[in-house]
């Protein structure tokens, strides 16, 4: 698949205060992308800049082929977007805010409605006032909102913010699903990286106003992970600092062994098998979180 999104050197300043400078962002058609980030580190300006509601002040931006500063309204026919603030009607039901937006969208194909109401379990509520709808029914329905005209991209500003832990998985489980089914290109930007690591294809890290990385998780581990922690659950308690050479500690229910590579991880249990029982084995520095700090340190340099 080629490239969705391509953005070179892009830069942004309101009056004196630089917010986004020198950008340089690849999303590949039909991916799920996270864009990671703290609060306040320019995620939804630049989300909004490819969406064409402001303008960059340098570099270059194709979405599908198109600028956003001259084909802005095209590009936003073709894109979806969930903000924090949903853009709901509480006063109205369910089904009456997808009708109303249904035809400002200029959307024909009236089983469009009912079949995403039903994707994201919401056919049973449709005729519940908004305004009684949960906070997770209120995300859903806003994604039902968003994807109402087929977009080609969806973009997601902070989609599981208020949320308890079981309604971002169903939210985040509904995302992955509908991409599977539709192969649309979704941008999740969030400041919490380990809800997206499940469900996206790869991550854009952006700090101190640039995107410091991106790749995806195997691109990663392959540039930052420069050792391996393997958690083992066994019954052997370490009488020295070593095992199979490799420096080990005891550990809550085993023990944790530091090793140069995921394939020394064979060669310590084939060690520990000789005399003890292994009982589980998990790596415990690559998840997310644990690479996105080793690319700040080495930004930071």
């Amino acid at each position: 698949m080629g490239a969705m999104i391509e953005v070179n050197g892009v830069s942004k300043s309101f009056g004196s205060q630089l917010v986004l400078r020198d950008i340089h962002f690849t999303v590949e058609s039909g991916k799920i992308v996270g864009l990671l980030g703290p609060n306040g580190a320019g995620k939804t300006t630049f989300i909004r800049i490819l969406n064409g509601v402001i303008k960059a002040d340098a570099g270059s931006i194709s979405i599908m082929g198109l600028s956003p500063n001259s084909h802005g309204d095209e590009i936003r026919s073709m894109s979806g977007i969930v903000t924090e603030s949903a853009g709901l009607y509480h006063q109205m039901t369910g089904i009456e805010n997808l009708e109303f937006f249904a035809d400002l969208y200029g959307v024909t194909d009236k089983n469009q409605i009912q079949k995403l109401l039903k994707l994201f379990e919401l056919d049973i509520h449709q005729q519940k006032l908004v305004g009684t709808y949960s906070t997770g029914m209120k995300k859903r329905l806003a994604l039902c909102k968003a994807l109402l005209h087929n977009p080609k991209i969806l973009f997601l500003d902070e989609p599981t913010n208020g949320l308890d832990p079981d309604g971002i998985k169903m939210v985040l489980s509904y995302l992955k699903k509908y991409n599977e089914e539709t192969e649309t290109t979704i941008i999740i930007c969030s400041h919490v990286l380990h809800q997206l690591e499940p469900i996206c294809d790869s991550f854009a890290f952006l700090e101190d106003r640039t995107i410091i990385e991106q790749g995806s998780m195997s691109d990663l581990e392959a540039t930052y992970l420069t050792d391996v922690i393997v958690r083992i659950g066994t019954d052997y308690t370490p009488s020295k600092k070593t095992i199979g050479g490799y420096p080990c500690e005891h550990s809550s229910g085993g023990i944790l062994v530091t090793l140069p590579k995921k394939e020394e991880i064979s060669t310590v249990l084939r060690e520990l098998l000789k005399h003890h029982q292994v009982f589980s084995v998990e790596i415990v520095n690559n998840d997310l979180e644990s690479i996105y700090f080793k690319v700040r340190e080495r930004g930071n340099r």
